[in-house]
């Protein structure tokens, strides 16, 4: 069920995030290059890292275990992935968490940070360019994460995520030449920007609704398989927590198949799955909307109880 799309969401006070902007214009600027320092090798390079750190980064390790904590793994596999994700260049695995966290419990609401209420483009990208007085407040956004603050691993890669992809893009450079950095990071990191977008974006517009959740969600196959299985997103924000995203036999989820298959090595435990009944958002009469609307910064630290253990 969508939410009340007939109510416009009015457009909040935008603050030019000028970092972050000029961050995006750099890499895509930086895959224009691809076509003409094209290499076998250089493709190899984007098809490996594109897996490292979309699939087993930000869909397996950001999302599914940071964020829900569908599944357990031992710490020195959990800081792993973590930095896998961290190579995303998305963010510090803290402030992701974060905004996903509020994401669910705002879902398609005024203070939702990428709701496409605000149109297609806002919930793609558009949202990350403007200052939130929360979420980019340096101590404000911790209050959604404290159960990753305590964890001094985890602050490192947060403080250092953006070193940490400049010391790869020189490793790169050093084994295969510009060829590798342009394929190994710009081309890589603008797919898989798209890919990650596209779930908050298109996965809230296009698809079927399995489960009433009083939010836009819908399950999409085709950024399914561009997200390794982040597309079946109404199942998701069903049941949270669950480390299974494909319900049906046709959803098929790539990486809940790798979570099964840690779990046959032993790395992962206590898989979580769908139980009960699926998870609804409060329902918003149009007057409640309104006043939602009206308000100029977020509620205080939303209910994440269904959304992390």
């Amino acid at each position: 069920m969508e939410l009340l799309p007939d109510i416009p969401i009015p457009a909040p006070k935008f603050r030019l995030k000028w970092d972050i902007t000029l961050g995006i214009l750099f890499i895509h600027l930086g895959a224009l290059f691809a076509p003409m320092t094209f290499s076998w090798s250089a493709f190899g390079v984007f098809i490996f890292f594109q897996l490292l750190t979309g699939c087993l980064g930000i869909t397996l390790a950001f999302h599914r275990l940071l964020t829900h904590r569908s599944f357990k793994v031992p710490k020195w596999l959990e800081y792993t992935l973590t930095l896998f994700g961290s190579l995303a260049i998305q963010g510090g695995p803290l402030k992701w968490v974060a905004t996903h966290r509020v994401h669910h419990a705002y879902a398609d609401r005024p203070q939702d940070p990428h709701s496409p209420n605000r149109g297609f483009w806002w919930a793609h990208v558009f949202w990350l360019l403007a200052f939130d007085d929360v979420l980019d407040h340096p101590t404000k956004f911790t209050m959604y994460v404290n159960d990753l603050t305590i964890d001094p691993v985890h602050r490192f890669i947060e403080k250092t995520h953006v070193l940490q992809s400049v010391a790869l893009g020189v490793l790169l450079f050093a084994l295969g030449g510009w060829s590798w950095v342009v394929w190994g990071i710009f081309a890589r990191c603008t797919f898989v920007w798209h890919c990650t977008w596209l779930v908050n974006s298109a996965a809230h517009i296009w698809g079927y609704q399995t489960y009433t959740t009083n939010e836009g969600s819908r399950n999409n196959w085709w950024v399914a398989i561009l997200t390794y299985g982040e597309g079946w997103h109404n199942n998701h924000h069903a049941y949270p927590t669950s480390a299974a995203h494909g319900l049906k036999w046709w959803e098929f989820d790539l990486t809940y198949a790798i979570i099964k298959a840690m779990a046959l090595l032993g790395w992962a435990t206590e898989i979580r799955l769908p139980r009960g009944n699926p998870a609804q958002l409060p329902a918003l009469s149009p007057a409640e909307y309104a006043k939602w609307a009206r308000q100029k910064t977020r509620l205080p630290a939303p209910p994440l109880a269904g959304v992390a253990a």
